[in-house]
C-alpha cells in the first residue's frame, strides 16, 4: 500500500490511502496553542523537516464529554470528545488526487454549541465527496473559554480567528492536495453556521472563499458585549482568577472544560433582548452588530449563499428528554422566555396563527424559531440586494426516533449531506435516524445539491428572488405525504411582537 506524500507550506505529510483518494490527518494550520497562547489570535505553525506522519487522527480542542441529548445518542454527532495533545489546530483533508489542483474544495466547520464537536466525528466521512471529485478539509479549532470567553486583554472569538487561520492555510496549500484555491465554498452547521455567519460579516474574509453553505445556524445569535461580560464574570468566579489571558495563563486546560458547567443559566436577559442562544450554550460570538446586519449592509455580497434550517430544529432538545409528553402552558411559556421577553404573547402568537397544532408541536416551533429559524430567515431576508445569488431550503424528513417526536430536528440533515445515512449508530429507536431506512435517493439527490453547488454556484434550484419567496422543500417522512423523499410547504414564519 502507497501512502501518497504531500509537501505543504510548513513541510511534508505522510496521508492514509482510502476507497477515494486519500485522507491527510490533522495536519497543522496554526501554532500549538499552550500557556497564554490559548487566547491570543493563531499564528503560523512551525516548519518541520522530514516527513510528517498525517494517517492517524490527531488530538481535539479541549472540551467536556457530550456523548448523548438525554437518551439521544449523539456521538457519531461529536465524535471522540477530547483527544489529549496540544496540537489541535489542525485540519483533516480528504482529496481525490495530488496533483491536479482543479477540484472543487470544501471546507467543514463543526458544530457543537461552541464547546465540544470535533472534525473526527464519524457523521463527517468525506468519502462521498472525494467520490465525487470535491476535496473536503475539515477544521478543527478551539472551543470553550479558549476560543469564545471574552477577555480584555484578548481578541474576541478566538474560534473564528482559527477559522480564518485555516482558510488562509487553505489558500496556500490546497493545490496540493488536488484542489483549487480559487473555487473554496465554506460549509457549517449549527454552531459551525454561526461562525460562518460571523466569517460572512468578517473583512478580512475577502478572497478566502467563493461560496457558502449555512446549515440551522443564525445570524443573529452574537452575544453583545455587555451579556458576554456577565459569562466572564460568572467564570472568574468559579476559576478564582481574574479576568485575562495572563491570569488564565497557568490555568490547566481540564478547569477550563469544567468551569462550563458553572456557566449554564447564567442570566443575559437585558432591556434590549434576552440570550441569543435561549440559553442552549453559555458561549458564542461576541460582536457588536449581529451577522444579519452586516450582510444587510453589503457584507459578502459577492459570496453564493446556500441557507436554509430544518423543520423542526427544536424537537432534539426536547423528544430526548421527554418534553414533548403532556406539554402544559407553563411549558410553553418558560420555551417561548428562552428567546422572547414577552413569553405570553408569542405564545398566543402561535396559537393564534396556528389554532390546530398541538401543545407539543407549539413547543417544538417556538423553540425551533427562537434557536436558529428566525435568524435564519433574517439572514437570508438580508440578502435581498447581494450581487451573489442566494439560495435557500428547508429540511422536512421525518426521523421516527422517540415513537417520532425526534421528528426532522436539529442535524438530522447531515447525513444526507455528507451521505452517511448507512452509519450503525444512527439508527435506533433512540438514534438519530429512527428504526426506519432513509430514502437513498433522498441521501443522492440532496449530496449532489451540496457537491453542485460548490461545484458550480448553483444547486439544482432557483434562487430566492427579489420577494425572497423561493424555499426549496427537501425531503418529507412518508406519514407526512405517502412517499419518501417527497415535498412540503415550507413552513411559513409566525408574526411576532417586537422583542
Amino acid at each position: 500500500m502507497t501512502h501518497p506524500i504531500v509537501r505543504t507550506r510548513d513541510g511534508s505529510v505522510r496521508g492514509l490511502p482510502a476507497a477515494h483518494g486519500a485522507v491527510f490527518h490533522s495536519v497543522p494550520y496554526a501554532a500549538v496553542p499552550t500557556g497564554a497562547d490559548r487566547f491570543r489570535a493563531p499564528r503560523p505553525p512551525a516548519p518541520w523537516t522530514g516527513v510528517r506522519d498525517a494517517t492517524h487522527p490527531g488530538a481535539t480542542a479541549p472540551q467536556p464529554f457530550r456523548g448523548a441529548f438525554g437518551a439521544l445518542d449523539m456521538t457519531p454527532y461529536f465524535g471522540p470528545g477530547w483527544v489529549r495533545g496540544a496540537d489541535y489546530l489542525t485540519v483533516d483533508v480528504h482529496t481525490t488526487d495530488t496533483g491536479s489542483g482543479a477540484a472543487p474544495v470544501m471546507v467543514f466547520v463543526h458544530g457543537g454549541g461552541f464547546v465540544a464537536g470535533s472534525p473526527q466525528a464519524a457523521l463527517y466521512a468525506g468519502d462521498a465527496f472525494a467520490r465525487d471529485g470535491v476535496v473536503v478539509v475539515r477544521v478543527g479549532y478551539r472551543l470553550g473559554v479558549a476560543g469564545f470567553l471574552h477577555l480584555p486583554d484578548a481578541p474576541d472569538n478566538r474560534g473564528l480567528l482559527d477559522v480564518l487561520a485555516a482558510l488562509r492555510w487553505v489558500q496556500e496549500n490546497i493545490a496540493a492536495f488536488g484542489g483549487d484555491p480559487a473555487n473554496v465554498t465554506v460549509f457549517g452547521q449549527s454552531a459551525g453556521a454561526i461562525l460562518l455567519g460571523g466569517l460572512l460579516a468578517d473583512d478580512r474574509s475577502a478572497g478566502l472563499l467563493r461560496r457558502a453553505v449555512l446549515q440551522s445556524g443564525s445570524g443573529t445569535a452574537a452575544f453583545t458585549t455587555a451579556q458576554a461580560q456577565r459569562i466572564t464574570d460568572a467564570a472568574m468566579i468559579a476559576l478564582g482568577t481574574g479576568p485575562g489571558a495572563e491570569m488564565l495563563a497557568a490555568v490547566p486546560d481540564e478547569d477550563l472544560v469544567d468551569v462550563l458547567a458553572e456557566l449554564a443559566g447564567v442570566d443575559l436577559g437585558t432591556g434590549t433582548g434576552s440570550h441569543p442562544l435561549g440559553g442552549i450554550t453559555p458561549l458564542g460570538l461576541v460582536l457588536d452588530e449581529q451577522p444579519a446586519a452586516a450582510i444587510a449592509r453589503g457584507k459578502a455580497a459577492e459570496v453564493e449563499l446556500l441557507i436554509g434550517s430544518t423543520t423542526e430544529e427544536g424537537a432534539l432538545y426536547l423528544a430526548p428528554v421527554g418534553g414533548l409528553v403532556d406539554v402544559t402552558d407553563a411549558d410553553l411559556l418558560a420555551t417561548a422566555a428562552q428567546s422572547h421577553r414577552d413569553a405570553a404573547a408569542v405564545v398566543a402568537a402561535y396559537r393564534g396563527e396556528r389554532p390546530r397544532a398541538t401543545s407539543a408541536e407549539l413547543r417544538t416551533a417556538i423553540l425551533s424559531d427562537g434557536l436558529f429559524r428566525r435568524g435564519t430567515r433574517r439572514t437570508v431576508e438580508a440578502r435581498a440586494t447581494a450581487s451573489a445569488a442566494t439560495y435557500a431550503y428547508e429540511f422536512g424528513w421525518r426521523s421516527d426516533a422517540f415513537d417520532g417526536a425526534l421528528g426532522a430536528c436539529h442535524t438530522v440533515e447531515l447525513p444526507f449531506v455528507f451521505e452517511t445515512t448507512g452509519l450503525p449508530a444512527l439508527h435506533g429507536p433512540t438514534a438519530l435516524l429512527g428504526t426506519g431506512t432513509p430514502p437513498a435517493e433522498l441521501a443522492t439527490s440532496i449530496h449532489a445539491a451540496w457537491t453542485g453547488f460548490a461545484a458550480t454556484g448553483n444547486p439544482g434550484w432557483s434562487p430566492i428572488g427579489p420577494d425572497r419567496s423561493h424555499v426549496e422543500a427537501l425531503g418529507v417522512a412518508p406519514d407526512r405525504a405517502g412517499a419518501a423523499g417527497g415535498r412540503r410547504e415550507r413552513t411559513p414564519p409566525v408574526r411576532l411582537p417586537p422583542g
